[in-house]
């Protein structure tokens, strides 16, 4: 019994990774029709996209806050319905103020939605003693694909931001909130016979210590940094450096989705085997390698490669990230050090988008690629953090008391 409730808990946990994806996805992929909605101008628009972030970090503080007194599956219960309400919202408005409240809602119910989501995902790896946290990120990229694709169809048809919205949420708002009651959280993980707060880790019953958490932050900073860099910059790069078709430069961010996805789908596997350092290790130098060949590319088909080599490499190191949190400081401290941890996404996320746009202004978009190629191989400095003791989740050393769970 307690091996099916792990598996229904790890299924559910799935399907709210997926659902987020496809939540964020359309609201991303769309904001042309929502500026032209709400008549937002091109100068007011780049603070509103700042906002979300921004409140995002602050949903993610007051998520640690409230755990210490709810469980994290009722903080994702209830925060995943109103990013999901947060959204028709968006949809549904026609004054300026309303776009404002109802984006600034989706933020903070984001943060805490993400925060709650990567706290379950932990809890869950260390009940099964094997790296399942890719997994759960992979759901988000096939969210991702799912919701951008559907952007697409309603961009493609002319459909208004309500019609397009509305049958998603209709079917993913009460399939997520059924599939809550399944939601694994510590006393499932103590059913298990997974040990919290046994010493394993660096911190155990100490509390969250930012000098321990300091490397994983700044490696999930550089990350997001990267991932921005991608999703806010590759289809002007491949269209006004390269050359390429309007057309043709949508593809890199679609590319690196799929490899996203399909890195995600396959890196639990590498973790079991090689461990999560070198996993992480092996991401950090493909990334770098990503961006060295879009920097240099001569023409559209090398500079695809290198986004190609980016989705691949950037894919493993946010997930086990927040697994690293989880093992640094296990038991109640565990929380607290993901919710922390969060708060660097978003500020890479923050971070940048302006800083490549700003550099390739001043200095030329060949260039400014160099500076996230930097930054991530910083990652490798820091990658000894991804271990703890043995390593357990990963190169052969999985914990003897592991649960025996599909």
């Amino acid at each position: 019994m307690t091996d099916a409730r792990l598996r229904h808990g790890r299924a559910s946990l799935g399907l709210s990774f997926f659902a987020q994806g496809v939540a964020f996805a359309l609201l991303v992929t769309r904001l042309p029709a929502i500026q032209d909605r709400y008549g937002i101008s091109d100068g007011l628009l780049p603070l509103f996209l700042a906002a979300v972030p921004i409140l995002a970090g602050v949903g993610s503080v007051a998520t640690e806050q409230c755990v210490k007194r709810v469980r994290p599956s009722l903080v994702l219960r209830w925060s995943q319905p109103v990013v999901m309400l947060a959204l028709l919202g968006v949809a549904a408005g026609s004054e300026m103020w309303q776009v404002a409240v109802c984006l600034g809602v989706f933020g903070v119910a984001v943060g805490a939605l993400d925060a709650s989501m990567n706290m379950l995902g932990v809890n869950l790896q260390r009940a099964y003693g094997r790296s399942i946290m890719l997994g759960f990120h992979a759901a988000y990229s096939l969210g991702g694909i799912a919701g951008a694709s559907l952007a697409w169809v309603g961009a493609h048809w002319d459909l208004t931001l309500l019609v397009s919205y509305l049958p998603v949420v209709a079917v993913l708002l009460p399939a997520a909130f059924a599939g809550s009651r399944w939601y694994a959280d510590a006393d499932a993980v103590a059913e298990a016979g997974a040990v919290r707060g046994d010493g394993e880790g660096k911190a155990a019953g100490s509390g969250v210590g930012f000098t321990l958490l300091l490397p994983l932050c700044l490696v999930m900073t550089f990350a997001y940094i990267g991932d921005s860099t991608v999703s806010n910059w590759s289809a002007k790069y491949l269209e006004d450096v390269l050359g390429s078709s309007e057309q043709t430069a949508t593809l890199p961010y679609n590319v690196y989705m799929v490899t996203t996805l399909v890195g995600r789908a396959v890196g639990d596997f590498g973790v079991r085997r090689f461990g999560a350092v070198a996993v992480v290790r092996a991401g950090a130098l493909l990334a770098a390698g990503g961006f060295a060949v879009v920097a240099g590319a001569p023409g559209v088909g090398v500079g695809m490669l290198g986004f190609t080599m980016l989705g691949f490499g950037l894919c493993v190191i946010v997930p086990q990230t927040f697994a690293a949190a989880g093992r640094i400081f296990p038991g109640a401290s565990s929380d607290a050090a993901v919710a922390r941890l969060n708060v660097f996404n978003y500020v890479g996320f923050l971070v940048g988008a302006p800083l490549v746009g700003a550099l390739g202004d001043a200095w030329s978009y060949r260039g400014a690629m160099l500076v996230p190629m930097v930054l991530v191989l910083v990652t490798l400095v820091y990658a000894r953090s991804f271990a703890s003791g043995t390593d357990r989740y990963g190169g052969g050393h999985e914990r003897a008391r592991a649960v025996d769970v599909g």
